[in-house]
C-alpha cells in the first residue's frame, strides 16, 4: 500500500526532472538508484525518514527545496513518504510514468466535451458566473476585424453587416477577414514579435541585417496561405535539409517554379540569421560559434517549446527538467550550420550582373580618386581624424565637385545587386560540440553528441558516420522531433498564442513557460482539446480562427457587473470578452486608415520614416537611421517599419513595442503620460488629424454629415444625438483638425471592446 501511494507521489512531482532527465544525477524510477542518489549522495535511506535527503527536501527545511517552484508537497503527499520511507522504501522497479507535469504529457482529446464552448460553460458553472449577453454586431465587427486585420472596418462595412439577415452573416465575415492578404500583415507581426525579429544586430555595433526583411516578408506569405503550421515550423528549421533543391536554369532567365518554391521555404532558415549578437565574437571563432549556436537553442525553445531554457546553459535548470548535458545536445544540433549571404537568383542573372560590373569599378575607381585628393588635402594641413574640417583650394574645390557629379552618374549607370538572403547553409567540417562550464565559451568539459531533453517526448537518436567530413542532417532531426503526433508541447503552445490574440491572454497566460515557472492552464482540457483539433485539421491556423471567434465565449459582450468582478476580476473564466488596447503598429494603422492615407503597398526592404527634431536627437549617427526617400512610403503599415535594436521607433516604444532582443511572448499594456503627448502633441498625430479632416471635407461640407462620418470611420457607430452637438461646437470653435485629433485620442478608438 505505502509503495504504491509513495510511487504515485513521486510520478506526481518528481519523475519530470528525476526520471529520464536524471537532473542533479538522481534517477528515482528504480530503487537502486534512489540509494545511490546525485550529486548530493543518497536520497533514501531504508527504515530512517530523517536522514532521507528526499524527505528533507519536500518538507523544505534545508537548503533543498523540492519540487521546484511555487508549489509544494501537500502535508498528506509528505506524511506518505515519510510512512514509506520509515517502512523500508518497498519498491518494484517495474516501469514507471516519466511525468505528471501536465504540458510534457501528449495532449490527448478529452473525453467530454465537443466544442470550445462546452469547456468554458462548465467552468462558469461550476464558478457559479453568469455569462455576459452577446456583443452588438458593431462591437463584434470591430472586434473581429481588429483581431484579423490590425485595421479598423470601413464605415460601408459596418453598414453591410448591420443589415445581413443571413444567419451565417458572423461566418461569412471571418471567411472575407481571412481572405484578406491584410491578416497576414497582422498575424505576421504577432509572430514576429515571438521569434524577436529586427533589421538590426543589436549592442553597440548593432549591425544592419539587409536581408531581414525577406523573412518578414515570407511569414506573412505563409499565413496568408494558411501554411500548415507544422510545414511552417519545419521549413524555419530545416528547409535546406528536408527539402534540398539548386538554383538550375531550366531553358530561361527566370528559375523554374520548383525551384522557386525551394528559395520560398529556405527563407525560412533566416529565422536563425536575426538574432541580437555582438559582431565583434567574430574575431573569436569558437566564441561565435557558440554564442550563435546558444541563441538559436533559446529561440528554439521560446518559440516552438513554449520554454525558457536560458539557465540551463549555465546550470542545471532550477525549476524544468532540463539539464546542462540537454541544452549542449541541442545546442549540437546546429553544429555544422551557419549564416551565410546567398544569391536567390539564377546563375544566369548573377552572370548577366557580372557582364556590367565594371560600371562599378569605375565607380569606385573615382571613388578612391576623390579620397587621395581629400587625403593630400589633410596631409597639407597636418589635420587627422575621418570627420575633421580641412580647406581646399579653388583648383581643388572644381576637382571635387566634377568628380562627385562623375561619381554619381557612375553608380546611376551602374548594374543593380541582384536579390540575396541570408540562410542556414551547412559548413564543413562540423566543428565538436561541447559541455561548457559555466557556459564560458573557452570552458571546454566533456564532448556532446546532437540530441533533445529526455523528459520532453521520444526522440529518435541521430545516426552519423565517423569524423567531421559528412553533410549533417541534424535540423531534420529536431523539425521532426517538433512537430511529431506525439510532441507534447508544439500544438499546444502555439493554439495557446492564437488563443491570446483573440482573448488578450492565453489559456495558460504564460506563453514562452509551459513550465513549473509558468501558470497552469484556466482550462486545461479545453487546451488539450484545441491542440488536438488543430493537428487533426492539419494543423490550419485560419480554421482555428474560425472555431474560436464562431464560439460564444468570443462573442460575448465585454460588459463587466458587478456580480461577476466580485467573483472573477480578471475574467479567467471569460464570462465576459476582455476589453483591451490595441498594440503600437494597430494604433498608427487605424490612425492612417482614418485619415485615408494608408499606404496598402505590401513587401519589399523595411521602412524607415522620418523621425521630429527631438527624435533625431536621440541618434548618435543619423546615417544609421537612411529615411525612405519616398514619403508615400512612410505610411505604410507598421509591419514594414525598419526595427532598429538599439534605437527602437519613439512612437512604437511608446506604445509599448517590445525589445527585439529576445522572443517576446506577450505584449505589455502599460498607461503613462508619454503616449497622451504623442497622440496630442505628435508631429505624426497632428499632420494625419490635418488629413483626416481634409478627407471629411472632401466627401462633405456640411458639419453634421462631417462628424457622423467622422464618428463611423473611427469608432464604427454614429454619435448620439449630445456627442454629436458637443463634437459640432468643438470642431466650430477649434477646427475640424482639431476635432479629429480629438477622436485619436479617445480610449474608444484606443481600445477595442
Amino acid at each position: 500500500m505505502h509503495a504504491q501511494t509513495a510511487r504515485q507521489v513521486l510520478e506526481k512531482h518528481c519523475l519530470a526532472c528525476h526520471g529520464a532527465a536524471k537532473m542533479s544525477g538522481l534517477d528515482l524510477r528504480a530503487r537502486d538508484s534512489m540509494l545511490k542518489g546525485g550529486t548530493r549522495g543518497g536520497a533514501v535511506v531504508p527504515g530512517n525518514a530523517h536522514a532521507s535527503l528526499i524527505l528533507r527536501a519536500v518538507r523544505r527545511d534545508g537548503d533543498v527545496k523540492m519540487p521546484p517552484g511555487k508549489d509544494g508537497l501537500a502535508p498528506s503527499e509528505i506524511a506518505v513518504l515519510e510512512k514509506w520511507i520509515s517502512a523500508g522504501a518497498p519498491w518494484d522497479d517495474k516501469a514507471v510514468a516519466e511525468s505528471q507535469w501536465w504540458s510534457f504529457r501528449s495532449p490527448k482529446r478529452p473525453a467530454s466535451g465537443a466544442s470550445i464552448d462546452d469547456f468554458i460553460n462548465r467552468a462558469l458553472q461550476s464558478n457559479r458566473l453568469r455569462a455576459a449577453p452577446p456583443a452588438s454586431r458593431q462591437a463584434l465587427i470591430r472586434r473581429a476585424t481588429y483581431d484579423l486585420h490590425g485595421l479598423p472596418p470601413t464605415p460601408e462595412e459596418v453598414a453591410a453587416f448591420a443589415g445581413d439577415k443571413d444567419p451565417r452573416a458572423f461566418e461569412k465575415l471571418i471567411d472575407r477577414l481571412l481572405a484578406s492578404p491584410r491578416y497576414g500583415e497582422r498575424w505576421g507581426r504577432h509572430w514576429l514579435d515571438v521569434v524577436r525579429y529586427a533589421d538590426t544586430g543589436g549592442f553597440e555595433t548593432d549591425v544592419l541585417l539587409p536581408n531581414a526583411w525577406r523573412y518578414r516578408d515570407y511569414v506573412i506569405r505563409s499565413f496568408n496561405s494558411d501554411k500548415p503550421y507544422n510545414i511552417f515550423v519545419q521549413e524555419q528549421i530545416a528547409a535546406d535539409e528536408i527539402w534540398p533543391s539548386n538554383l538550375d536554369l531550366d531553358g530561361s532567365y527566370e528559375l523554374p517554379k520548383a525551384q522557386r518554391e525551394g528559395i520560398e521555404r529556405r527563407l525560412g532558415t533566416s529565422l536563425f540569421t536575426l538574432g541580437a549578437l555582438p559582431v565583434e565574437f567574430a574575431f573569436i571563432g569558437d566564441q561565435y560559434r557558440a554564442e550563435w549556436q546558444a541563441e538559436s537553442v533559446e529561440t528554439t525553445a521560446a518559440a516552438f517549446l513554449g520554454l525558457s531554457m536560458n539557465c540551463a546553459r549555465c546550470h542545471d535548470h532550477k525549476f524544468d527538467p532540463i539539464s546542462q548535458r540537454d541544452f549542449f545536445r541541442m545546442s549540437a544540433l546546429f553544429a555544422g550550420s551557419e549564416d551565410r549571404e546567398v544569391p536567390i537568383v539564377s546563375q544566369m542573372a548573377i552572370f548577366e550582373y557580372t557582364r556590367y560590373q565594371t560600371k562599378l569599378v569605375i565607380a569606385e575607381q573615382l571613388k578612391e580618386k576623390l579620397q587621395r585628393l581629400e587625403a593630400e588635402a589633410r596631409k597639407r594641413q597636418n589635420v587627422s581624424g575621418k570627420y575633421a574640417k580641412f580647406e581646399l583650394t579653388p583648383s581643388e574645390r572644381d576637382a571635387r565637385e566634377t568628380l562627385l557629379r562623375q561619381i554619381g552618374d557612375a553608380f546611376v549607370k551602374a548594374p543593380a545587386p541582384y536579390a540575396k538572403a541570408n540562410l542556414l547553409v551547412h559548413a564543413a567540417p562540423v566543428p565538436d560540440t561541447f559541455l561548457l562550464t559555466r557556459g564560458e565559451w573557452n570552458q571546454r568539459g566533456e564532448k556532446v553528441t546532437p540530441g533533445f531533453p529526455a523528459a520532453i517526448g521520444p526522440a529518435a537518436s541521430i545516426s552519423e558516420p565517423e569524423g567531421p567530413w559528412f553533410i549533417p542532417r541534424r535540423r531534420k532531426a529536431l523539425a521532426e522531433w517538433l512537430t511529431s503526433r506525439e510532441h507534447p508541447l508544439l500544438a499546444r503552445v502555439m493554439v495557446n498564442r492564437i488563443w491570446q490574440g483573440h482573448f488578450g491572454r492565453g489559456i495558460t497566460n504564460t506563453p514562452n513557460d509551459f513550465g513549473r515557472q509558468g501558470d497552469k492552464p484556466s482550462h486545461p482540457e479545453l487546451l488539450d482539446w484545441l491542440a488536438v483539433e488543430f493537428m487533426e485539421r492539419g494543423w490550419s491556423v485560419k480554421q482555428m480562427h474560425k472555431l474560436i471567434l464562431l464560439s460564444d465565449a468570443y462573442r460575448r459582450s465585454s460588459e463587466a457587473v458587478p456580480a461577476g468582478l466580485e467573483k472573477d476580476a480578471d475574467n479567467v473564466y471569460l464570462w465576459r470578452m476582455n476589453r483591451r488596447r490595441l498594440e503600437a503598429e494597430a494604433i498608427r494603422d487605424a490612425v492612417l486608415a482614418s485619415s485615408g492615407a494608408l499606404n496598402a503597398k505590401m513587401f519589399g526592404p523595411a521602412v524607415v520614416p522620418a523621425l521630429s527634431k527631438e527624435e533625431a536627437e536621440a541618434m548618435r549617427d543619423m546615417t544609421q537611421w537612411p529615411i525612405t526617400s519616398d514619403p508615400r512610403e512612410h505610411e505604410r503599415r507598421g509591419v514594414y517599419l525598419f526595427v532598429k535594436r538599439s534605437f527602437r521607433n519613439p512612437m512604437m516604444e511608446t506604445f509599448d513595442a517590445p525589445d527585439a532582443a529576445a522572443s517576446c511572448p506577450r505584449r505589455e499594456t502599460s498607461t503613462i503620460a508619454p503616449q497622451s503627448l504623442a497622440l496630442m502633441n505628435g508631429e505624426f498625430a497632428n499632420r494625419q488629424a490635418e488629413v483626416f479632416a481634409a478627407r471629411l471635407n472632401k466627401e462633405s461640407r456640411d458639419a453634421a454629415a462631417q462628424v457622423n462620418r467622422a464618428f463611423l470611420i473611427a469608432f464604427g457607430r454614429e454619435p448620439g444625438d449630445a456627442e454629436r452637438k458637443r463634437a459640432m461646437d468643438y470642431a466650430a470653435r477649434a477646427g475640424l483638425a482639431k476635432l479629429c485629433l480629438l477622436l485619436f485620442n479617445t480610449s474608444e478608438f484606443l481600445y477595442v471592446d
